[in-house]
């Protein structure tokens, strides 16, 4: 890493869970991505990545030593350790609803543990809606594999009492228009003209039916819309550790969701 002065060995990512295609871009250049996870409560690391040992792209790494980690029943990861707080300050009547007779936090996290024990992490629990036909839908494993797109910045998928999940797309609008440009398309000077254009919204209908094969028939995104703005910390739709406030960005982008359920002229697949 010549380039970022010859000393440096790894760089650390937290907060949110890399996206694979980052890790595997950061990879390609040279780049030693370490990634952790942990909460406040804990101290905060449950995991991390190994870099000296080959990365798994998409988990979080293993549990540290001193750590237990178990998957509950319902997907919840749960964690026992010494570095695990004793409670709140001045709330201990919250303490029973977070941590288990046995010891174990939980984290309000939902994951996975592969046979080798790297953890990956597919949602909030918090986060899981239910659709009219009764079928749960965890928002953020699906997010994150629409996020894998070059196509795709930001996702929030939607559906909560309705018929079918569905999704709000910020596009990637950097790689879109080099797209435009390469099938020789002019969509317009505007975002907002360009995320209505019969050939740009085809693209995406390919790109989201081509995705939608990694999922669960229940779980596949029936309709979306494109939204005309780049999210961010100033409009609302992101916090400062760039994380999508999903009822903020919601209810900026009503008249997207009224569109996509019949409230309006929709568009769909």
């Amino acid at each position: 890493m010549e380039s970022l002065g010859g000393r440096l060995e790894a760089i650390v990512s937290g907060s949110a869970a890399l996206p694979e295609k980052l890790g595997r871009f950061y990879s390609a250049v040279g780049i030693i991505m370490i990634e952790g996870y942990g909460l406040t409560e804990t101290s905060a690391v449950i995991t991390v990545t190994n870099y000296r040992e080959e990365t798994k792209y998409g988990t979080v790494g293993t549990r540290l030593s001193h750590t237990q980690i178990k998957i509950l029943e319902d997907g919840e990861i749960a964690c026992k350790s010494p570095s695990v707080m004793l409670g709140y300050y001045k709330k201990n009547s919250k303490i029973k609803k977070v941590i288990t007779k046995d010891g174990y936090f939980l984290t309000g996290d939902l994951g996975k543990l592969d046979k080798d024990g790297h953890l990956k992490i597919t949602g909030r629990k918090k986060e899981i809606f239910k659709t009219s036909g009764g079928k749960y839908i965890t928002p953020q494993r699906i997010e994150n594999i629409f996020k894998a797109s070059f196509f795709v910045e930001n996702i929030i998928v939607i559906g909560e009492y309705e018929k079918m999940p569905a999704a709000l797309i910020q596009p990637n609008f950097n790689f879109l228009d080099k797209w435009c440009k390469r099938k020789k398309i002019y969509a317009g000077d505007t975002s907002g003209e360009i995320v209505v254009h019969p050939l740009v919204y085809k693209r995406y209908a390919y790109e989201v039916r081509k995705l939608n094969k990694k999922l669960s028939k229940w779980e596949q995104i029936k309709a979306f819309e494109l939204t005309p703005e780049v999210w961010s910390v100033e409009g609302g739709e992101l916090t400062p550790t760039l994380k999508v406030k999903r009822k903020n960005t919601i209810s900026k982008y009503k008249y997207l969701y009224r569109r996509i359920y019949g409230q309006d002229n929709a568009l769909s697949l």
